[in-house]
């Protein structure tokens, strides 16, 4: 059997249930044996690490929140059964006097982009979710000057870590800290 051509759309979902969404329609996908139509599901993520309770803790963001990337040949009643699945409200499309035209494939170079910065961030250890700079005003979260505020005067990238000024029992200090140990004010 000769390869189907497939092309990447963008399915939208529900706020907060792409996850249930992607489910639902790997299930049904495979329930009614039309793997050969749709290949990928994707929901683009990163991965972001916060202090919660004074330890570090790695979560996953939605790149683009209510959307799903799905990699599929829309033939025949592909595109009816995905969009009446639960969390879902339809293809990403044009409309036109009204009505929505048939769902717009994503270009390869969207595709491309993106996939890319999916890739380029699962190959990244670490991904500083808040870049300081200079002068800014920080809190400190963790460590034993838990709850000082002081201000940004160093930024070494490089090491992941910070040198901010504090003020202990009315004396400037310079802590050094790394960047999961304070947040912005």
């Amino acid at each position: 059997m000769s390869e189907i051509a497939k092309k990447w759309y963008v399915v939208r979902a529900a706020g907060g249930k792409e996850k249930k969404a992607k489910e639902y329609i790997e299930n049904e996908i495979k329930r009614l044996g039309l793997d050969d139509y749709v290949s990928q599901v994707l929901i683009p993520t990163e991965k972001i690490y916060q202090i919660k309770n004074g330890k570090r803790v790695s979560m996953e963001r939605i790149f683009y929140p209510g959307y799903i990337l799905i990699e599929a040949a829309l033939t025949g009643e592909i595109q009816h059964i995905i969009r009446n699945l639960p969390h879902i409200s339809g293809f990403l499309s044009e409309k036109q006097g009204g009505k929505e035209k048939e769902p717009t494939p994503l270009r390869q170079s969207e595709v491309n982009r993106i996939l890319g910065r999916v890739d380029e961030l699962i190959e990244k250890e670490e991904e500083n979710i808040t870049p300081f700079v200079v002068g800014e005003a920080v809190k400190v979260t963790d460590g034993p000057f838990n709850g000082f505020d002081g201000t940004v005067e160093e930024v070494l990238e490089d090491k992941k870590k910070l040198k901010v000024m504090v003020k202990i029992f009315g004396r400037k200090t310079i802590l050094e800290l790394n960047f999961v140990q304070v947040v912005k004010e």
